[in-house]
């Protein structure tokens, strides 16, 4: 199966004070979910066609745990099903070895051109 991980460390403009989601210094949700968006969208990378990349269409995680300021957070998107310019990914995210969130999220294929001329 193809996978992708994308990993990065936490800094204050990650916690859930700077990012408006909680009053924690901790990592933020929205900040987790990017990561694991920006794994998938990497995965995806090498299968595009020239002139397309991949856009979010749905997500649904869990935030099992909160992870600090300083932590290395990885997040590993694995590509489990590709329907025509729909994908379908598994996606985990780890502070070191302990899963912090996990769940699916749904990418497509669009052509880049002709998604930024709708706008």
């Amino acid at each position: 199966m193809k996978s992708y991980t994308s990993t990065f460390v936490v800094t204050a403009q990650d916690t859930a004070q700077a990012q408006g989601s909680g009053n924690l210094p901790v990592l933020a949700t929205p900040r987790l979910v990017a990561l694991m968006e920006n794994a998938a969208m990497n995965c995806a990378e090498d299968l595009l066609p020239e002139g397309s990349t991949t856009v979010g269409g749905q997500i649904s995680t869990t935030h099992l745990r909160p992870s600090a300021v300083g932590a290395t957070i990885s997040a590993t998107a694995v590509l489990e099903e590709q329907e025509g310019k729909k994908l379908t990914f598994r996606v985990q995210a780890y502070d070191g070895e302990t899963l912090v969130g996990e769940g699916s999220h749904i990418r497509f294929i669009v052509d880049k051109a002709k998604f930024m001329s709708r706008m």
